[in-house]
């Protein structure tokens, strides 16, 4: 029953994605292709807002992290030197009945379409990188693969980073970016995807220190994701047993998410020694070591590395905000009650009717008014009802219309006022428009 419960809710969030423009099956008109997924209008912006939140708080608003961004294409030497090329793989197996395949730690429970038991072949390992080439013979001497994650960029640019930046350990290194993993079963719409985008954050450190740093960014990652709305309830934290660890790490700390689908992966944060470096260093034949002028000593750093994925993260916020909310008997009102800062619009305007040129006119001067400070929708679509509907199922947290009263037809004191509807409450309050914009910053703020 809680299966089919499960199921249900998250064919309604499947739905209201396509149905309000957050993601779309990738080439849909041709069949769609598994494991690929397009953002539409308001998934764009939210995958932005996460995207943007992210940078600020772990790059711009600190003075011991810088960015970078990578190609996703770098020189094959870099995969072998990460371990990829020989290990990043996958046990898979196929039916030899109906022809399915899995990975072999994930097979289904359900029975043979063809009839009883799967007949299951030996698990056999299955790289994950998608290979090409790069130049115009396909050998494999140009041989190629599209990188499976953001971070090995990073390692492979530290004494660049290191010598133009000024920074001195500690310090980190962050990018945002594609990944692609050639996935054996795609699975739970855009959780598992084989194109998906990476933030990840190489924080180097001295040896020695790396369970205090560790503890630090599992506690400073797990606070972040409640400042962009994700339920601190819905928050957990799974810790690796030291089985469990890779071979180079001495911690390791998923953050989870209570998913429809059950509780999964949202971030990693590792301490993963100087395993990347060192191997660089052994591959390329250049030196990885940092030379500390306080202590005069000299050592290859160590890394603590916070590793989230966007398009998890996105379907967790829209997983969280989706809500459904009986306003009179029959009567349902879909609410997406995103963070605002997270919200793919703050704020629309709505001249009362779309037939009134004095309407238009001052619903078009406060929508230029909002515009440079806010991301702010027009619509004069249908009554005023169906657009509140509307921009309740997107999630725009605010809603500003124009009236006669805002035209001073009913009496001067409400000359160039304007209603400013709240989504949570549906409050409706008069505002001046000359109070909007530092009404909803500091609202936004808040």
């Amino acid at each position: 029953m809680a299966e089919k419960k499960e199921t249900a809710f998250m064919e309604k969030i499947v739905a209201l994605c396509k149905r309000r423009g957050f993601i779309f099956q990738s080439s849909e008109i041709y069949g769609g292709i598994n494991g690929f997924w397009d953002y539409g209008p308001a998934g764009a912006e939210l995958k932005r807002n996460v995207r943007d939140a992210w940078w600020n708080d772990v790059v711009r608003r600190r003075t011991d992290v810088v960015g970078i961004d990578g190609t996703i294409i770098t020189h094959p030497r870099v995969w072998e030197a990460s371990g990829h090329v020989t290990s990043f793989s996958d046990p898979m197996v196929d039916c030899k009945k109906c022809k399915g395949r899995w990975r072999a730690d994930q097979l289904p429970e359900t029975k043979c379409p063809e009839g009883g038991p799967h007949d299951y072949t030996e698990a056999r390992q299955f790289n994950l990188m998608f290979e090409s080439h790069a130049g115009p013979i396909k050998d494999d001497d140009n041989k190629v693969y599209l990188r499976p994650e953001t971070a090995q960029v990073i390692f492979a640019q530290f004494q660049n980073v290191l010598s133009v930046s000024r920074q001195k350990i500690p310090f980190g290194i962050a990018q945002i970016g594609k990944a692609f993993r050639n996935e054996i079963n795609p699975r739970n719409f855009t959780f598992r995807s084989r194109e998906f985008e990476q933030m990840e954050l190489e924080f180097f450190i001295k040896p020695g220190t790396d369970a205090d740093w560790h503890k630090r960014w599992v506690e400073e990652r797990l606070t972040w994701y409640e400042t962009i709305g994700l339920p601190k309830e819905k928050l957990s934290i799974y810790e690796y047993k030291k089985e469990e660890l890779a071979h180079y790490a001495s911690a390791c700390v998923d953050v989870m998410f209570a998913f429809p689908f059950g509780v999964q992966e949202l971030e990693g944060i590792a301490a993963r020694g100087n395993f990347d470096l060192s191997q660089h260093e052994k591959f390329s034949g250049k030196s990885m070591a940092y030379f500390d002028d306080e202590t005069k000593e000299k050592y290859i750093p160590h890394v603590v590395e916070p590793s989230a994925g966007v398009d998890r993260i996105c379907l967790a916020l829209i997983c969280a905000a989706y809500t459904e909310e009986e306003i009179a008997p029959g009567d349902v009102r879909i609410v997406m009650k995103f963070a605002p800062r997270i919200a793919p619009v703050k704020v629309a305007v709505f001249p009362l009717l779309r037939n009134k040129p004095p309407l238009i006119e001052k619903a078009r001067q406060v929508f230029e008014l909002l515009q440079p400070h806010f991301t702010t929708e027009w619509d004069d679509r249908g009554n005023i009802g169906k657009r509140y509907r509307y921009q309740d199922e997107q999630g725009t947290p605010w809603c500003v219309t124009i009236d006669f009263d805002t035209l001073g037809e009913k009496g001067p004191e409400l000359l160039d006022t304007v209603t400013l509807r709240d989504r949570n409450t549906m409050k409706q309050d008069r505002i001046k428009i000359a109070d909007l914009v530092p009404l909803i910053s500091q609202r936004l703020r808040g």
